[in-house]
């Protein structure tokens, strides 16, 4: 049996693991953002403002923390997804549903946040 060399120092697919592992913190941090502005948006905005409504933040915060929690869960299915496609010598890209997915849904967040602000 051949010896494994893809682990050595100077391997492409040891940098591109790594790289992985980057990424995935990243796709954690910007969970946590989200989290962190659901939680502003939803508990915090409505105690300190004078607003009229509360439902109208909690909603919004509601939604923001589902996409911290979306971001988690796709960050940790596309560091697998990579870990697999080494492990056979190709390339997985994250798909343009995804990524459109996940555009859209923060499109709609920020419009929703901007009406929000402007008639909560």
């Amino acid at each position: 049996m051949p010896e494994r060399t893809d682990f050595e120092p100077g391997s492409g697919v040891r940098r591109t693991r790594m790289a992985a592992e980057r990424t995935l913190l990243a796709w954690w941090r910007t969970g946590l953002a989200a989290l962190a502005v659901g939680v502003g948006v939803g508990r915090v905005v409505p105690e300190l403002g004078d607003v009229g409504n509360h439902w109208p933040y909690i909603a919004l915060g509601i939604l923001f923390a589902l996409y911290g929690i979306a971001l988690f869960w796709i960050g940790s299915r596309r560091v697998i997804a990579v870990g697999r496609a080494l492990e056979h010598d190709a390339y997985d890209e994250l798909g343009p549903r995804t990524m459109a997915g996940l555009t859209a849904a923060g499109v709609a967040l920020a419009l929703l946040t901007l009406l929000v602000i402007a008639f909560g």
